[in-house]
């Protein structure tokens, strides 16, 4: 499978089969993430890969409702940095974008592989700080789950979310996001009332 292919096959699937995680699993989706970009080469990015059974459940106290479904993982990845970690230029804080580059890596991984990589953001950062041991002054910027992807939809998921796991949720067309050599105010419009 070639990158294109990754991207084009990844979804962000909720309906989840277990499997197996092995060292071997951690190890391809972590050399993964190492080879990702970042600002003065800094590689702010941090993972926790968590697959015992018993930190899985407490994590699962940390979801939102809407994130019930995330019980079905096998592995959760928590993604977290500090802006001290990565370049800070005047106003600009690199530590998200770079720990992005390299979370995304992971997520294209797991896709080549055959496993679901779904992020979310529905959950309690203090909360989930604490059971993971994290200092304050890291920011808990993710929680990428992993699985295989099931036949059987979850029941539990909301009829909108049963409909994104049948098909893919629209895109944006390329000319609503794309400016070419300056900014179009024009192209706003696209995203007045989402």
């Amino acid at each position: 499978m070639d990158v294109k292919e990754a991207i084009n096959k990844r979804r962000a699937y909720r309906s989840l089969d277990p499997i197996k995680i092995s060292d071997d699993i951690i190890q391809d989706l972590a050399e993964s993430a190492q080879m990702a970009p970042s600002c003065m080469n800094k590689q702010p990015w941090r993972f926790i890969f968590i697959r015992d059974k018993n930190m899985l459940d407490k994590l699962f106290t940390t979801l939102t409702s809407g994130n019930k479904w995330v019980e079905k993982a096998s592995l959760i990845i928590a993604v977290f940095s500090n802006p001290n970690n990565d370049c800070i230029i005047r106003e600009r804080f690199y530590y998200l974008f770079d720990t992005g580059l390299a979370t995304a890596f992971i997520i294209l991984r797991a896709t080549e592989l055959g496993l679901v990589a779904h992020p979310v953001a529905g959950y309690n950062e203090e909360k989930a700080k604490k059971i993971l041991d994290l200092p304050e002054e890291m920011r808990l910027i993710t929680l990428v789950n992993i699985g295989k992807h099931s036949k059987e939809i979850n029941p539990i998921l909301s009829d909108n979310m049963k409909l994104g796991e049948k098909q893919r949720p629209p895109r944006r067309l390329i000319e609503e996001f794309v400016h070419i050599n300056k900014y179009d105010p024009s192209k706003e419009k696209y995203f007045l009332g989402d």
